[in-house]
């Protein structure tokens, strides 16, 4: 998949190569990597439904060769099934009380912007 991150700090920025620093949940790149989490969730997951991250409880981003994104997501189950390939953006959650379903989940999403790469060593939820 290809991946444009076009949020790298400035040169004058705060921001050290290899120390995590707290970021806005609402950073468009945080919620690209939030997303690729909830990506490589869904494809490891044995539930008939679709997760999707409900909200970003806390972004943490590290520059190490890249950007690596350390992230506490809630994601809940939607209305699509996984053997339609919906897109995520267009899945609502559940509405019915013994379909919902919500996990608290740790991801790190490491996004190489020159090279289009994406890896997430860590998902756990």
């Amino acid at each position: 998949c290809v991946v444009s991150v076009t949020n790298v700090p400035p040169r004058h920025s705060t921001i050290r190569p290899g120390s995590p620093v707290p970021v806005n949940t609402n950073n468009p790149g945080v919620r690209k990597a939030a997303r690729f989490g909830v990506y490589r969730y869904n494809n490891s997951s044995n539930d008939l439904f679709l997760f999707k991250e409900s909200q970003i409880k806390k972004a943490m981003v590290q520059i190490v060769r890249g950007l690596k994104y350390m992230l506490h997501v809630e994601i809940k189950r939607t209305v699509c099934e996984k053997r339609d390939h919906a897109s995520l953006d267009s899945c609502h959650f559940q509405r019915e009380k013994n379909l919902q379903r919500m996990l608290r989940c740790y991801f790190e999403v490491w996004i190489q912007p020159w090279t289009h790469r994406v890896h997430i060593p860590v998902a756990h939820c």
